[in-house]
């Protein structure tokens, strides 16, 4: 039996030989084990445009490999026999990209026009031309699904891009699948339509893009959460916030602000002694949409960051949470840090530290530590927790009042530090009250 290369080189003698006689060779080597072989032999077949081998090019578009199906339409183009359209319209789902593109081009050459918008979306399609099939709406999603599944990574990607800009009911669970694919650029094009579907029942898979390995993915993910939860999304988010990329933690902080949702606050101030600038700015900026003054004391320590552009952003979103925040007593809680601030080794952060004890009109001399109770890390919080804790500093005394006493009802000791704030109160009731609570809890 002669060797793939001796057998290569007749059927191309046959094929250049311009010879009736060279058909019936060529048609027999349409079978050969080898598909190199098959696929020349068609081609051969082709340049000869003989019509007597129509059917067996037909029965080989149904060929096992790629190369030969390829071939096959490509000679049938040449040939012209429209006998050949029918069974080569199947070829425009191929999973290979270039029997595809090679039926499509011949179906082209034989004068097929599709039959309806299904059958356009197929030719739209093979011909590569995969954007554009959006414009055929629900018709296009079941062959771009398909798509999505066989075709090589380009042609996946392409068809979620595409999926996305239809508007069907089928196009969530698209999304929800393609999740699962292996290439990150899949998954976060899954993920920005989650996010413009917005679907609540969605969440839960959002939720598992959280530990992907890719950080463009994650931040993705957060947004879509964002979208998808909305308030409901609040409790998973916080966990972000302690992402390993800062690139995630600054979209959980833009995510959480925009929610508004003061839960939130605690996590978001965290933020406001990260590594990363820009993360900080971030986190100042969601304080400042979220607008609660519980905020107030790590904002105004921001006020002496080393980085001007982060105190810029805290002096503007201190005005926004609170105008009258130089006399918010809460100030109280955070005085020790910036009167070590005055010997920082930061140039920038001493003078900070200077000129707001300076704007504040307090002596750093009087200030001395406040007290800070150790607090059992398993406490759960009372929903009720932060409402009090802001009000415990409102410029109301009679709020004051109330939710000192209602801090000591609780009976949280987590409450101890703000409580401790409190003993110093302008206020000789809220004072007493403060002290009466700090006993309690102590």
């Amino acid at each position: 039996m002669s060797s793939l290369k001796t057998r290569l080189a007749i059927v191309h003698k046959l094929a250049h030989s311009d010879s009736a006689e060279s058909v019936g060779p060529l048609t027999l080597a349409l079978q050969d084990r080898d598909a190199s072989v098959r696929a020349a032999a068609a081609l051969g077949i082709g340049k000869l445009r003989d019509r007597s081998s129509v059917n067996a090019l037909i029965k080989l578009l149904k060929d096992p490999e790629p190369d030969p199906r390829a071939a096959a339409a490509e000679a049938l183009a040449v040939i012209g026999d429209p006998v050949a359209v029918n069974s080569m319209v199947g070829l425009l789902l191929d999973p290979a990209p270039k029997v595809r593109t090679a039926a499509s081009f011949a179906l082209q050459k034989l004068g097929w026009h599709p039959g309806d918008d299904s059958e356009r979306v197929l030719q739209i399609l093979a011909m590569g031309r995969t954007s554009a099939a959006a414009s055929m709406g629900s018709e296009a999603v079941a062959p771009l699904m398909e798509m999505m599944r066989t075709g090589t990574p380009t042609k996946q990607f392409e068809a979620v891009k595409t999926l996305g800009q239809i508007d069907d009911p089928r196009v969530k669970g698209a999304m929800l699948e393609a999740l699962k694919k292996d290439h990150s650029a899949m998954r976060i094009a899954a993920l920005g339509t989650l996010e413009r579907l917005g679907a609540a029942d969605t969440l839960e898979a959002i939720e598992k893009m959280f530990q992907d390995t890719n950080a463009s993915v994650r931040g993705a993910a957060v947004e879509a959460a964002m979208s998808c939860g909305k308030r409901n999304a609040v409790p998973v988010l916080l966990g972000m916030l302690k992402d390993s990329s800062w690139e995630v933690r600054s979209a959980t902080a833009k995510a959480l602000g925009a929610l508004g949702d003061s839960s939130a606050v605690n996590g978001i101030s965290a933020l406001l002694n990260d590594d990363d600038r820009d993360v900080r700015e971030t986190a100042i900026k969601a304080l400042g949409r979220i607008g609660s003054r519980r905020a107030v004391p790590q904002l105004v320590l921001a006020l002496i960051d080393k980085e001007t552009t982060v105190r810029n952003a805290a002096a503007a979103t201190l005005k926004v949470v609170d105008q009258r925040w130089e006399s918010n007593r809460s100030i109280r809680l955070v005085l020790p840090k910036i009167k070590a601030a005055l010997d920082h080794h930061e140039y920038w952060v001493r003078h900070s530290a200077t000129k707001l004890f300076a704007d504040l009109q307090l002596d750093p001399e009087t200030v001395t530590e406040m007290p800070v109770a150790a607090v059992a890390e398993d406490e759960q919080p009372h929903p009720a927790f932060d409402i009090l804790a802001e009000l415990l500093f409102d410029h109301d005394p009679d709020l004051r009042l109330a939710a000192a006493e209602a801090l000591r009802r609780l009976q949280k000791r987590s409450a101890l530090p703000l409580l401790n704030a409190a003993t110093q109160d302008a206020d000789p009731l809220v004072k007493q009250a403060a002290r009466v609570a700090v006993a309690e809890l102590g």
